[in-house]
């Protein structure tokens, strides 16, 4: 039941999630203090590990488990947290929200920006090749050794130079991102400027995302450029946004590349339309002051500087400044990473989901377990078997998949709860009510 297949829109990969960041310590009962361990299934990006960082206390330490079904998807997971721990001395924290921010969202990237993803992508391959260089937080060792090899080949085909000939070129995102366009629209690709819109002002904004600016939506959903922060050039290809789909030519499967995720809902949901800082929500006749860019900026700022101040990551003395930005661009190791102490994330390969309970390590062993929309369908009765008492369900419902109407959306949540009833869980009614996750408790 994935809600992701009513349409093209949504697409058939999980770039960004369908729903904010969330603190997933922090919904359902008060925890106590002591190891919490979060299984993430299908969350398609790291706004979940990086706000539940952000708000852990002191003497909690988290240890967050990731299932995917792509390998793409894993690969994009973890230079989006290498980005996250690279310290300050060695990237400012303007600069790496701006990085952070251009791979998470951008189709076409700058310059620096490809230098700077195509060094992390080197060091990835080699931590997936060479378990000593493994940290903490983008541990993959549990992974099949086919899976690790399927990382390699995905993080040096982002090392390869647009000049490489060896390899096949890489499609042309702009034509890629056109032909999902087309592909969408169908007839009504003519008049796609009054398609965009009816989907900003009738969808989003009704659904109160009101500070995503029209402007930024409309040059997104043409171009596939949702943070534009610098004048600069945005012509090249973000690697990390292509996959493979495979298609039925003629009798046989063809494996193409291309852009197949998300056209229609828009990165800025994951960082860019909640705030605990109210002045950023200020309207002014009517209208929001400032925009999603500007609040998952924001928002990215205040996420990596908890990050920096979680006690055990290095610290200097003279910190590096934005103002020697464009310089140099460094190389930073593994072993130069952040390490905050007290936490670990784990991913675990792609069909594990359903042999969780067969090991007696995960018997009763997750406090916190989290499903996207996309995923819904594997949510079954063994989770049971694997949470650990009084855990707690996060499902993300389908508020935010544009391709669905009112009753499909309503259908959804309540095939949600149904499903999580038949698995052991019950609805948590105490705490604010919320229309984009359905939170369970075990009975």
């Amino acid at each position: 039941m994935s809600a992701g297949r009513a349409s093209e829109g949504a697409g058939c990969i999980t770039w960004w999630g369908f729903s904010p960041a969330r603190d997933l310590l922090h919904i359902g009962p008060e925890r106590s203090e002591g190891d919490i361990n979060v299984l993430l299934v299908g969350s398609g990006d790291p706004r979940h590990i990086l706000k539940t960082i952000a708000g852990l206390q002191d003497k909690q330490s988290v240890h967050i488990w990731v299932i995917e079904n792509s390998m793409e998807v894993v690969a994009r997971q973890l230079l989006l947290l290498y980005l996250a721990l690279i310290p300050q001395d060695s990237m400012g924290i303007n600069e790496k929200t701006e990085v952070f921010l251009e791979v998470f969202g951008n189709a076409e990237i700058r310059s620096q920006t490809e230098e700077v993803l195509q060094r992390v992508a080197s060091q990835l391959s080699l931590s997936v090749t060479e378990t000593m260089a493994m940290h903490g937080c983008l541990n993959t060792t549990l992974l099949k050794f086919k899976e690790r090899d399927e990382l390699d080949r995905i993080f040096k085909s982002w090392i390869q130079t647009r000049s490489s000939s060896s390899e096949r070129p890489a499609p042309v995102m702009s034509k890629a991102w056109d032909y999902r366009v087309r592909q969408h629209l169908g007839t009504r690709y003519d008049s796609k400027k009054g398609c965009f819109d009816w989907d900003l002002t009738m969808k989003l904004h009704e659904k109160g995302c009101g500070v995503i600016n029209r402007q930024q939506y409309m040059r997104w959903r043409e171009q596939g450029l949702a943070f534009e922060m610098r004048e600069g050039i945005y012509q090249i290809t973000n690697p990390s946004l292509l996959s493979s789909r495979v298609f039925s030519q003629k009798g046989d499967k063809v494996a193409i590349r291309g852009y197949w995720g998300d056209i229609v809902s828009s990165p800025y949901l994951s960082f860019g339309i909640e705030t605990d800082d109210k002045s950023l929500l200020k309207t002014q006749n009517g209208q929001h002051i400032k925009t999603a860019q500007d609040i998952s900026f924001a928002n990215l700022q205040g996420l990596f500087q908890s990050l920096s101040s979680r006690r055990g990551c290095p610290t200097t003395s003279q910190p590096y400044t934005d103002a020697e930005e464009d310089t140099s661009i460094r190389t930073v190791s593994i072993k130069d990473l952040m390490y905050p102490n007290g936490i670990s994330v784990t991913f675990l390969p792609l069909d594990s989901l359903h042999k969780l309970p067969e090991k007696q390590k995960y018997s009763q062993f997750f406090n916190t377990i989290y499903f996207s929309a996309s995923f819904v369908h594997q949510l079954g009765p063994m989770m049971r078997q694997i949470a650990a008492p009084d855990a707690v369900l996060v499902v993300e419902l389908a508020k935010y998949i544009l391709d669905l109407n009112k009753e499909q959306e309503a259908g959804f949540a309540k095939k949600v709860e149904d499903i999580a009833l038949e698995a052991g869980f019950e609805p948590w009614h105490e705490g604010t009510s919320d229309d984009v996750h359905a939170v369970f408790i075990q009975q």
